[in-house]
């Protein structure tokens, strides 16, 4: 017999190499205690990050995370900004759910705010928002008459208008403003979308083409509780994460692999409900809820809870590594690798 001892090495050392990563992965606290529920956090290099929460509230670091500068922003002490885009130190957009339904810019680092949108009718909802680039963004809302609300941008947030190719929705099917990540829109244009509710399911419009696609999920749903929260594109695997935050601590289906064509069960999932997924670099992914955070190093087919702590996003920098969570009380951390 004969016996392959190049074969063995590399077994063995791909086994160290992975529980290495595994283990080295920390969370950090860098700020809590703060009025705020967090749930808008956009990270643009490995010095600047933003972050924007309920009761009117947003900061932004300059310094990595050591140290933020937050401020409630006038008028607008009752708004919950759910989500964030930031494109620099100077410039960033905010959008707030529920009733009215605000998009508000600053081009000064948070000194002034410009109100860039407003709807009161109690029916717009403003779940998500992301951009392809720094001019080109969409902003999804949960369905309106049997549609999802999409608004759309092509110069940089100053002006928005509503997509009348917008998808459709089923009965009982929404979208979650819980990380701002169940929208996700890719550098060459194409629009991916998650829900949850009666339904789960992932909707995709390809770059230049004016059909969407829809594709159910085997992830949790039934509920208004339960479905797909967020969505994260690799570079050669999508991951999408849910569960049911009403049953934070229940573990099955709350994770699928899509692998261009396929869908697939992890083998180990995430330690319960999720509501943010972000790809770190060849298949790292990591994740967090209200259960904790995990990670995966094989392109999700086997996860590790590395944190206990909830949080409500994670987001990794556009240009850089600084990797930042954020969660209830003005809680803020750091992944630390």
């Amino acid at each position: 017999m004969k016996i392959n001892y190049q074969l063995i090495f590399s077994i063995l050392f791909h086994f160290i190499f992975f529980s290495f990563i595994a283990k080295a992965q920390n969370i950090m606290l860098l700020q809590r205690d703060k009025p705020t529920s967090i749930r808008g956090l956009s990270v643009v290099n490995d010095k600047t990050a933003w972050i924007s929460g309920s009761n009117g509230y947003i900061a932004i670091t300059n310094s990595g995370g050591k140290k933020w500068d937050w401020q409630q922003i006038k008028g607008y002490e009752n708004s919950e900004f759910r989500d964030i885009e930031a494109f620099s130190d100077k410039e960033a957009l905010i959008m707030s759910s529920g009733t009215p339904s605000i998009v508000l810019k600053t081009i000064d680092g948070g000194k002034s705010w410009q109100e860039k949108y407003r709807k009161t009718d109690s029916l717009y909802f403003f779940d998500a928002m992301d951009f392809a680039d720094a001019k080109h963004g969409y902003i999804l809302g949960d369905p309106i008459n049997n549609k999802f609300l999409l608004m759309e941008t092509k110069d940089g947030g100053e002006t928005w208008t509503e997509m009348k190719n917008a998808p459709n929705a089923l009965p009982g099917e929404a979208a979650f403003a819980a990380s701002g990540t169940c929208l996700r829109v890719s550098k060459n244009g194409v629009v991916s979308i998650v829900s949850g509710g009666k339904v789960a399911r992932m909707i995709t419009l390809p770059a230049g083409n004016n059909k969407w696609s829809y594709t159910e999920l085997s992830l949790t749903h039934g509920k208004s509780s339960q479905g797909a929260f967020s969505m994260s594109i690799g570079k050669d695997q999508a991951i999408i994460l849910g569960g049911d935050y009403a049953k934070d601590k229940k573990t099955d289906s709350v994770a699928t692999i899509y692998n261009i064509t396929s869908f697939s069960s992890p083998n180990k999932g995430p330690a319960g409900f999720q509501s943010c997924v972000e790809y770190i670099n060849d298949g790292v992914f990591l994740s967090t809820g209200t259960p904790g955070s995990n990670i995966t190093t094989d392109g999700g087919k086997t996860w590790k809870q590395i944190d206990a702590t909830s949080f409500n996003v994670c987001r990794k920098a556009k240009r850089g590594k600084l990797v930042l969570l954020a969660g209830n009380g003005g809680k803020i951390a750091i992944l630390k690798m």
